[in-house]
């Protein structure tokens, strides 16, 4: 694993859990993690063999087969590229890289990879969500009839304090945008994911509402003090835009970090002909599903709860009704990806999906930077 930090515990603990709940084919073994800083402290943590400092060394390795990717977004396109021209299978964490370009040369190389058997994946978690996913399941049933309209929006607030500090995210150059790329990604992709639909078309706004933020003290964490002197944010806090499915169906979409007292709210409603359905991750272990079909008397959304063992991911948990957790989805993401090397096929979300979702968040600031203009995303 290459990167440590929040996500680094979320990615350690998929790998760490998912052998003793899943049976996987292949067992993996967490051999090293790699940081320039701090990676023996997070590898003795986190029950990692060893810790290293170069990456470069690591992807060369004989003993290394899968390259874990969990590091800023402007590192994705170099460290990926060169783990799959070593033939090393690839998991990275979303969005795939920082612009356009950087995704497409990343996408060739998973394309170039394949041929020799060596698989990528892009880590869009929420797709394993069991109520995330059991919400496709509807929609491709035709439960839902034909998809009409969509709402989806991530929604923070970890930002609302104008005094938090400057960090990597908040800076174009490390992150490639803010709240879009952050956590717009998810909402796009788990749309997508859900109706089986892409995005097409789009109109949308950015917004940085703070524009300079205090910089953090050297050799101060985030949980530190600031120092007094400040730096220009240059991402943006808030993104809307109204998009068009290949159907033709409508979908508007919100990415905030600034929507105070949302902790972390992804909620996306899907309306159809002959029903609905609604998912919101602060309730993560229930959907709402509402069956036009039945006669008015009866109508209603009611509360699933998504915890029995024929729902997707639940047989190797817990007796029905004990709650999963926000981390549960990284050792479902470690079984799906494992299973797919084990089987020689491609895993989901491939590079060229996170490739899509990098176009739609590139079409997003197009737009933006044209006063809203309808803009295609451009595949």
């Amino acid at each position: 694993m290459i990167g440590h930090g929040f996500m680094g515990a979320a990615h350690s603990q998929g790998w760490r859990v998912a052998p003793r709940f899943f049976d996987l084919p292949l067992r993996p073994e967490m051999a090293v993690v790699v940081g320039r800083t701090g990676a023996e402290a997070s590898a003795a943590k986190w029950g990692w063999r060893e810790a290293a400092a170069d990456w470069r060394e690591v992807v060369q390795r004989d003993d290394i087969d899968v390259i874990d990717v969990v590091t800023p977004g402007d590192t994705h396109a170099e460290i990926a590229v060169a783990a799959l021209e070593a033939g090393k299978h690839v998991l990275c964490e979303k969005p795939l890289a920082n612009t356009v370009q950087e995704a497409e040369r990343m996408a060739e190389a998973a394309e170039r990879a394949a041929a020799r058997g060596v698989r990528a994946m892009v880590g869009f978690t929420y797709r394993r969500v069991p109520a995330a996913a059991f919400a496709r399941d509807l929609v491709a049933q035709g439960r839902l009839g034909d998809i009409r309209q969509v709402r989806a929006e991530y929604l923070q607030d970890w930002l609302a304090d104008e005094r938090a500090p400057l960090t990597w995210r908040l800076q174009k150059e490390r992150a490639g945008s803010g709240a879009l790329g952050d956590i717009g990604a998810h909402a796009i992709d788990l749309t997508e994911y859900i109706t089986g639909q892409r995005v097409t078309a789009l109109s949308g706004i950015t917004e940085t509402l703070v524009a300079e933020r205090p910089l953090l003290a050297e050799g101060v964490g985030l949980s530190g003090t600031a120092s007094e002197q400040r730096g220009a944010v240059t991402v943006d806090d808030v993104a809307l835009f109204t998009g068009r499915l290949a159907s033709g169906a409508l979908a508007s979409f919100e990415a905030s970090r600034f929507r105070t007292g949302r902790k972390n709210a992804l909620r996306i409603e899907v309306s159809g002909s002959r029903g609905a359905l609604a998912f919101d991750l602060e309730h993560m272990n229930e959907l709402e599903f509402h069956d036009a079909t039945l006669p008015s008397t009866e109508q209603g959304f009611r509360r699933i709860l998504v915890t029995e063992p024929d729902h997707p991911y639940l047989a190797p948990w817990w007796p029905a009704g004990h709650m999963l957790g926000y981390e549960h989805g990284f050792s479902h993401q470690v079984n799906d990806f494992v299973a797919a090397i084990h089987e020689g096929s491609q895993p989901r979300p491939s590079f060229a999906d996170g490739l899509h979702v990098q176009r739609v968040l590139d079409a997003v600031q197009r737009s933006s930077a044209a006063g809203s203009a309808w803009t295609p995303v451009g595949d």
